[in-house]
């Protein structure tokens, strides 16, 4: 048996040659009047009425229903003219919901795609010029070392070729970065997840961030403690998120400082938490690290501000969570990243 909607969708349409909503509320509900009105004439075997009584009734009727349905149709013509807007780029229309029928719940979803809208615009400015002035400031540096070279200003000695080679780096980060991102945004990050040891695989992590911190100058002890657990993941995809808080704990930890790795079993879940001793990540920008560009006062210590925003994405997928903990007095940045354990 076909279903009620489907039955409705083949009955005619007379009234779709009408261009106002409220002129076929106003016929509809006329006609329906009308008829209700002569079935009743009919069943008091037609008592006289006066024209002029059926002609004031009439009008007055008209009157009601093009008052009732004004009311009806307003929202629907703002959105019409917000939609129109929103063609030409201008999402601050928004539409009076205050009705609890359905097109009450329209304007609603329809201030709320508003708002999206308005938001995904907003970050796609916000990218474009994140991404020229993080491409910009590399590409200014390089161009400077090889035009003193080229001029003979100076020479191509170890200390400028690091430098120049320290800025290529940067450019390749932000590029496979931003790769990620639009791979992570497309959907089309396939994930190979394999069981893996929790305690083996912190510890390959730490062992590549001790070697990078020394590589980068970074005087800071790395101390991890995990128990043996198992969980289900792409180890690859993990790592990059691992690598990349434990590198964004040892810059901002002081010479000397300790950045502790900690992974303890909660119920089905293991919580993994990464801390330094730095001045840690102000209670207003908590809520915002994970957000593609933010770096909020580190503008200077050489990150790109997308390395969180991937980790985020990535604990997603695997259908955990991360998120910066509150200190409770202590010192430094604490961040706890949850992901579910392999199952038994």
């Amino acid at each position: 048996m076909r279903p009620l909607t489907q039955v409705l969708g083949w009955l005619p349409r007379p009234l779709d040659p009408m261009r106002s909503i409220k002129a076929k509320l106003s016929l509809a509900l006329g006609l329906a009047g009308g008829v209700g009105l002569l079935i009743f004439w009919w069943s008091l075997d037609w008592i006289p009425v006066r024209l002029s009584w059926f002609a004031i009734a009439v009008a007055l009727g008209l009157v009601t229903l093009q008052v009732m349905a004004h009311g009806a149709t307003v929202p629907l013509r703002e959105m019409t003219v917000a939609a129109k807007a929103m063609a030409r780029g201008d999402y601050s229309r928004r539409v009076r919901a205050t009705s609890r029928d359905e097109v009450g719940e329209l304007a609603t979803a329809f201030n709320q795609m508003a708002g999206d809208l308005a938001a995904a615009d907003r970050q796609r400015r916000e990218l474009i010029a994140n991404v020229s002035h993080e491409l910009r400031t590399p590409i200014t540096a390089l161009r400077g070392l090889l035009e003193n070279i080229v001029d003979g200003v100076s020479s191509a000695e170890p200390e400028t070729m690091r430098t120049a080679l320290s800025q290529t780096e940067r450019l390749g980060r932000l590029v496979a970065e931003l790769l990620d991102l639009s791979r992570l945004d497309a959907g089309v990050v396939p994930l190979a997840r394999t069981p893996i040891d929790v305690r083996e695989f912190l510890d390959d992590v730490v062992r590549e961030a001790r070697i990078n911190a020394d590589g980068a100058g970074h005087d800071v002890r790395f101390d991890v403690a995990a128990p043996r657990l198992r969980i289900t993941g792409d180890r690859e995809r993990l790592h990059q998120v691992f690598a990349n808080l434990l590198d964004n704990a040892a810059r901002h930890s002081p010479p000397g400082g300790t950045v502790r790795i900690r992974a303890e079993r909660h119920d089905d879940h293991v919580r993994i938490a990464v801390a330094d001793e730095g001045d840690g990540i102000p209670d207003a920008d908590r809520d915002r690290v994970f957000e593609r560009f933010t770096r909020g006062e580190r503008a200077a210590d050489g990150g790109t501000g997308l390395g969180l925003a991937i980790a985020h994405w990535v604990v997603q997928l695997h259908r955990g969570t991360i998120a910066v903990a509150d200190r409770a007095g202590r010192r430094g940045c604490h961040i706890h990243v949850t992901l579910p354990l392999q199952p038994a």
